[in-house]
């Protein structure tokens, strides 16, 4: 897929520079204490966690795949939030500056955020579950190392450290069962639907041979630089490589799963139904809205969103004339071929479309563009049946390696076009992509701040992005204003479905009948989200909490700011300090609106 760049085009898009150079001013003690924390902090978690630093282009630790699953990793990273905040505490915050104490309390609340998660209830459960089939390595990392994805393949090194990263990535499978097993003796195992889609995802690998493997990639697109006997070497040993070392640790687990995991896993849906689940629950709720919220609140709030967005949906169906009920036109949505793909390639070009038409307008509501491209594909075969409808991974902050917007074309009948505008807003323009980007190409953020995201902000900004249709000229079209509407819905779902599923003890078939009673979704998507919500317990909830604080504060400062208000001057102070707890944020925010007032 080509490239879809978005470039600033016109003095709008550049921040003035003073004509005179200024000194800036000496910081105080407490300043470069707390500059020197950042800095060691984040050096040493890059240590710990070898592909974090890859995907920022630190290729220091290239050559390892990393821990991520042995007591000792989890001690240390329990230890370091400790320290951390130990010696966080000892920084005189009344000599910081308001921008530096955001910095201060975002990196507190990281920090005790990592301790929650280390407590050793919720390592209990944590431990006992190191793979799902939505972010599993199984999952993750084929695309990692296959030389479209995160890791570098431009210089001789930089295919001889996959290469070794392979040996890192067996280890850890080899140490998941290990904990698999574990999870087993202590009644803490995955929901059967979870291990059999773990399963596909590894026939998938391993029916792709040597030659088809995802993994093999690299070696099919050397760069200039490659010398020809290099090239051949690399190859055989890429070769061994997979025939050696991936596909039989890929069978070892794939066996394991099927023969061993599967008859002892659990035909529950719910976490709450695991020992200690409940409690762990609760901390996952807190972990990704950053608030501090029951299930009940949740459920809840995404009841009465369901209700509002329901009314505005009738409002669509009335407008385009069709007759019947709202549940008869959600089924015009899902099955009229007018709304059916003809093609991979034609909703690829849809999408290519879709982006042009919004980097034609998106200057009017951002003084900022992202140097980042953005690359739009589809996902691997051998994963996109259990993916979502799309998704976004972040490009480098040099800008070599592009933003990905990774569409579904898996099962195309029941793809539907009408959210196809609202869906690019979200993960693409001026949804993840400008969010990750314009943070990650600020260097003077601290790293963590960069690099390291809530999920609260992070998939609360792209919801809030699906808001600015009007303002970017999409959604013109009732239909693709239906769409819009839909995924918005889809969110609001999240709230109900999520905590019915891990609190309520909700079913998977409840779950599913419930979205498709309240949407347009096909069959096949709403199956793959909620089998999603079953992995990740508590992470969907994260969008609406998100984009209601954001779109509160937007209200806010418009009835403060009245004609002095300027969205692309309230999108950068969201978008310019990286990733928030929304309580931080609101605390930004409310110090803008004060400093604006004069």
């Amino acid at each position: 897929m080509r490239h879809l760049p978005l470039i600033a085009t016109g003095a709008a898009f550049i921040v003035p520079q003073p004509a005179t150079a200024q000194a800036a001013p000496a910081k105080s003690q407490a300043a470069v204490q707390l500059d020197r924390l950042f800095a060691e902090s984040d050096a040493a978690y890059l240590m710990r966690n070898p592909r974090e630093a890859i995907a920022r282009g630190d290729l220091r630790y290239a050559d390892r795949y990393g821990d991520g699953i042995s007591d000792a990793w989890w001690a240390a990273e329990r230890k370091a939030a400790q320290d951390d905040l130990r010696r966080l505490s000892a920084i005189d915050r009344a000599a910081l500056t308001p921008a530096q104490e955001l910095d201060y309390e975002t990196f507190a609340w990281l920090q005790r955020d990592t301790i929650a998660a280390t407590e050793p209830a919720m390592l209990a459960i944590t431990k006992r579950l190191p793979l799902d089939h939505m972010g599993g390595a199984q999952a993750t990392y084929p695309s990692f190392a296959s030389g479209q994805g995160t890791a570098p393949f431009a210089t001789l090194a930089d295919y001889e450290n996959n290469l070794k990263r392979h040996a890192g990535y067996v280890a850890y499978l080899d140490a998941a069962i290990a904990r698999m097993r574990e999870g087993m003796a202590a009644g803490i195992v995955q929901p059967k639907l979870v291990v059999r889609a773990m399963i596909e995802q590894l026939d998938a690998l391993i029916a792709q041979g040597v030659e088809g493997s995802t993994f093999y990639g690299p070696v099919q697109r050397f760069p200039a630089a490659i010398a020809a006997a290099d090239r051949a070497r690399l190859t055989a040993a890429y070769a061994a490589a997979i025939r050696d070392e991936l596909t039989p640790a890929h069978k070892r687990l794939r066996a394991f799963l099927a023969d061993t995991y599967l008859p002892a896993a659990r035909d529950t849906v719910g976490i709450t139904a695991l020992p200690g689940g409940p409690a762990f629950y609760a901390n996952a709720i807190a972990h990704n809205t950053t608030r501090t919220m029951t299930a009940e609140e949740v459920h809840a709030l995404g009841l009465r969103e369901v209700a509002r967005i329901r009314s505005e949906m009738d409002a669509i169906r009335t407008r385009t004339g069709f007759k019947g009920d709202l549940p008869a036109f959600f089924e015009f949505i899902r099955t009229d071929p007018r709304f059916k793909p003809k093609s991979r390639e034609a909703l690829a070009d849809a999408y290519r479309a879709i982006g042009r038409r919004v980097e034609a307008r998106v200057g009017e509501q951002f003084s900022t563009i992202p140097r980042t491209p953005l690359e739009i594909r589809p996902y691997e075969p051998y994963r996109e049946k259990s993916q979502p409808g799309g998704s976004y991974e972040p490009g480098s902050a040099d800008g070599k390696r592009p933003g990905i917007f990774y569409f579904n074309a898996y099962d195309l009948p029941s793809r539907t076009s009408p959210g196809m505008e609202t869906l690019f807003l979200h993960e693409a323009v001026p949804g993840h992509h400008f969010q990750v980007s314009i943070a990650q190409e600020n260097p003077d953020l601290p790293a963590f701040m960069r690099f390291r995201y809530n999920t609260a902000y992070v998939e609360g900004w792209a919801l809030y992005a699906e808001s600015l249709w009007k303002e970017l000229g999409m959604e013109t079209d009732p239909y693709a204003r239906f769409g819009g509407l839909d995924d918005e819905m889809l969110r609001a779902m999240r709230l109900v479905v999520d905590s019915g599923l891990h609190a309520k003890g909700w079913t998977r078939d409840q779950a599913i009948a419930y979205m498709l009673a309240n949407s347009g979704m096909g069959r096949t998507d709403a199956t793959a989200e909620v089998e999603r919500y079953i992995a990740w317990p508590g992470q969907a909830l994260a969008y609406k909490v998100g984009q209601l604080t954001i779109s509160r504060l937007k209200a806010k400062a418009q009835a403060a700011l009245g004609p002095r208000f300027d969205p692309r001057a309230f999108h950068a102070q969201v978008l310019e300090s990286g990733s928030l707890p929304m309580g931080v944020l609101e605390t930004k925010i409310d110090r803008w609106i004060a400093a604006s007032k004069g």
